[in-house]
């Protein structure tokens, strides 16, 4: 001991205590990895507070339009209810800036939630009851599409207003059959169509609305909506 000072005497004390904690840990690997009959070490499944452990929330900001205000403020304890007590977010409003803000937590368990109600909220953006917009959540194969009339065929003045009304319908009846059809849900917000349904069902509305939008008349594009429903109805 003549020939080393106390600087030296803690630095040999933590390279023995760090590879004794080095062996125990080891030890405690080893035990945990021994499990396995054929000699594969197997590892227990990670909590989601042990994912969630050290990692930095998770933020999302989505832009309120100014005519969904008023519909936001109508809906807006249905639409925190799911997200809040069934995805385990954090939720709220800017009334200022119209813009709705989410994050992850420490209770947050499903990996895609923040994904999942990004979409729910963007579908009761544009238009969506919120009764059909929660099926965002449920559900994995549900999607929304949108397209112009317009990337369909230039439509201008009257011609625009004719196709929209062959869309729609009186009192709505061509898009309701359209929807229970296919099961899926349709909005006509001015120029776009919005689509929200499973990838096949938003394909067959999708073609039967451009049909209406080419100028085809409804009872024809029912007859062909017919002949597809029971095809569908035959797989299921």
């Amino acid at each position: 001991m003549d020939g080393m000072d106390e600087e030296d005497v803690m630095i040999s004390y933590d390279t023995t205590q760090a590879a004794g904690d080095g062996m125990e840990a080891s030890e405690e690997v080893a035990a945990s990895s021994s499990n396995s009959a054929d000699g594969v070490p197997s590892f227990p499944a990670l909590t989601h507070e042990e994912m969630n452990r050290g990692q930095r929330a998770s933020k999302r900001k989505l832009l309120v339009p100014q005519h969904r205000v008023a519909p936001l403020r109508k809906n807006w304890m249905e639409i925190c209810d799911p997200i809040v007590n069934h995805m385990k977010l954090d939720i709220r409003y800017d009334v200022k800036k119209r813009s709705i803000y989410m994050r992850t937590n420490e209770l947050t368990e499903h990996p895609n939630a923040l994904q999942k109600c990004d979409d729910f909220i963007h579908a009761f953006l544009l238009g969506f009851e919120v009764a059909d917009a929660v099926a965002m959540l449920r559900l994995d194969d549900i999607f929304v599409e949108s397209f112009q009339i317009e990337d369909v065929k230039p439509l201008h003045g009257d011609h625009l207003s004719r196709a929209i009304g062959r869309i729609s319908g009186k009192d709505g009846k061509v898009r309701f059959t359209i929807e229970n059809v296919t099961r899926t849900r349709i909005v006509v917000a001015d120029k776009s169509i919005h689509i929200m349904g499973s990838f096949n069902n938003i394909k067959v509305a999708r073609d039967a609305i451009c049909q209406l939008i080419l100028g085809s008349p409804p009872g024809k594009v029912y007859a062909r909506l017919q002949s597809l429903s029971s095809r569908i109805n035959e797989r299921f």
